[in-house]
Parts: C-alpha cells; sequence; structure tokens
C-alpha cells in the first residue's frame, strides 16, 4: 500500500514532475506516470521491435515535432498511420498552418477559403492547392523509375524529394526516409496525398499502390521481433493496424494507449487495451496502460519526461 502523495510542481524537470504525477496516486496522473515507466521499458529493451501508431489530425498540430523527434532520434521502428499525416506533414514543408479557434464562423471561413481543423485553421494555399502542384510534379519522376509502389515505398520517396527544402528537417517523411523507419498506410486515399495519386492514375493506369507488398514487409517486421510495443495515440485504422498484425505473433508485450475516446460504444478509439488481450492483440502478461486525455498535451509531456530518463 502506497500513500498517496501531494504533487510538487515547483522546480521539476518533466521527468521529476511526471514521477510526482504517478505518486500522486491519482486518477489519470498515476496513469501518465505509470505509461512513462512502460514507455522507458519499451525504449530500453534491447530485442523490442518498436511501433507507432497515430492518427492525421495530430499533425496538424505542434504536436508533429513530438513524433518527428522520435523519429529522427530512431526511437521506433516501425510507424502506421493514415494518408492525412502525409497531407499535413508535406504540406507544412511548403506553407504555414496557423491559429485558429473552435468558435470560429465557418461559413464566413468557407467563403474566404480557410479550412477549419478543430482551433487551427488551414487555408486552400497551404493545403490541397500546394499538394497538387508539388504532387503532380514529382510523380512522373517517380513513375519513370517504376510503376509499381508500396506505401512505405513512396514515403520514402517523398521524404527523399524534400531534403533541399528550407524545412525538411522538419518533416516526418524526412526522417523516415532518411533513418529508412518504415512508415505504412493502409488508407491510402483517404486524403489529399491519395486524392493526388489517384490524378495521376487517371493518365497512367499501370501505376499501382500495392498494399498487399506492406503487408509482406509487416509480416516480416513482425515475425522477426523477438519482442513487441507499441505507442498508440487515439485509434482507428492506425491502432488496429498494430494490434492486428501483432496478433500473429501472440500479441504485443508493451503497449501504451492515449486516447479521448469512450469506451462504451464500442470503438476502437476508445477501445481499452485490456480488451487487445482477449483477441491476442496484447499478451496476458504484458505492461500496458491507456491514458484518457488530449495526446497533443499528454505525448509532449510523456515524452519529455522518457526521453530524459533515456
Amino acid at each position: 500500500m502506497n500513500p498517496v502523495k501531494d504533487i510538487d510542481a515547483t522546480k521539476k524537470n518533466t521527468n521529476e514532475l511526471v514521477n510526482e504525477l504517478y505518486a500522486s496516486g491519482g486518477f489519470t496522473a498515476k496513469k501518465l506516470g505509470t505509461a512513462a515507466v512502460i514507455l522507458e521499458k519499451m525504449m530500453k529493451e534491447k530485442d523490442c521491435c518498436r511501433f507507432i501508431s497515430f492518427p492525421a489530425c495530430v499533425i496538424a498540430t505542434g504536436t508533429r515535432g513530438v513524433i518527428k523527434d522520435m523519429v529522427k532520434e530512431k526511437r521506433v521502428d516501425c510507424i502506421i498511420t493514415t494518408c492525412g499525416t502525409m497531407d499535413h506533414d508535406l504540406a507544412r514543408v511548403w506553407k504555414d498552418y496557423y491559429h485558429g479557434t473552435f468558435l470560429a464562423d465557418d461559413v464566413q471561413l468557407h467563403k474566404k477559403g480557410i479550412n477549419r481543423l478543430g482551433n487551427v485553421f488551414v487555408p486552400n494555399d497551404s493545403y490541397g492547392i500546394i499538394l497538387e502542384k508539388r504532387m503532380q510534379e514529382l510523380l512522373p519522376k517517380l513513375y519513370e523509375q517504376k510503376k509499381d509502389w508500396s506505401t512505405k515505398e513512396l514515403v520514402w520517396a517523398f521524404g527523399e524529394s524534400i531534403k533541399d527544402e528550407p524545412k525538411a528537417e522538419e518533416s516526418i517523411a524526412y526522417w523516415a526516409w532518411k533513418n529508412q523507419i518504415p512508415v505504412f498506410i493502409p488508407g491510402p486515399t483517404d486524403g489529399a496525398w491519395g486524392s493526388n495519386l489517384w490524378i495521376f492514375w487517371q493518365d497512367h493506369k499501370d501505376f499501382v499502390i500495392n498494399l498487399l507488398r506492406d503487408e509482406q514487409d509487416l509480416s516480416s517486421i513482425v515475425w522477426d521481433a523477438k519482442k513487441t510495443g507499441a505507442l498508440m495515440i487515439g485509434g482507428g485504422i492506425s491502432k488496429h493496424h498494430t494490434i492486428w498484425w501483432n496478433q500473429f505473433r501472440d500479441g504485443l508485450d508493451y503497449a501504451v494507449q492515449i486516447s479521448t475516446a469512450v469506451e462504451w460504444d464500442g470503438s476502437l478509439s476508445g477501445a481499452r487495451v485490456r480488451e487487445a488481450v482477449s483477441w491476442g492483440k496484447v499478451r496476458e502478461d504484458a505492461e500496458y496502460e491507456f491514458v484518457e486525455g488530449d495526446a497533443t498535451i499528454l505525448l509532449p509531456l510523456l515524452w519529455s519526461a522518457v526521453r530524459q530518463k533515456l
């Protein structure tokens, strides 16, 4: 029986603060502290293949920088995400997104050509227009190289293509290519990046996005791993693809999920990690934690604390 202790937030670095949250014994604060302990073990485990999964929305915010640093520092071995990650990651290399408000008049924003992503403003010039311009310039060059591409190969090709851009080192795709860390996008047409692939395909019907080769690569990663762990932001297809493949090796050894979703509607985003144990997607003896809350707050705090220990 460990006593509950009051949090001392004075003169603390992030690691010390998260330790204080754990020692507080209370609610989500303790869960974040537990997640930090598990994530540290996962990062230090010599033979552990480390997955990270996340949806695109966080890449439209400054939280992109946290994930980028994890990729840059080779703290992850495999990334599974959604099409929109490429939308926002590439677009922000070329153009800025802007502070907005949840309370904006969406009719007026539409008239002005500004898209609202929560309280982030994304002008058309910073999104669809620039993506179409740059992608349709690049795709013919990729087509000349070969006709059959997996999403992993395409992400690396796009990462390489921006290497001379002034803001290249802010990009997840750039560092994934630079460090040869695979990025898999199981739903590649669900966004502007995918739509531009489709546009190009209209006049190049032998241009193929080979998802089954992605699956073969994932199979090799899972079967070769002695242990696996995952940091999962939110849920959806990126989370499911992570736990789905890990079921074939009898489940993840470590798992941390951050999500705002509720459990009672049956959604995967809200499904607690313990539910995955019943499917064999997380091992019965695994170390895991589900932390309720907004990843734009919790992930920077969590990763900063773990990174200081590493």
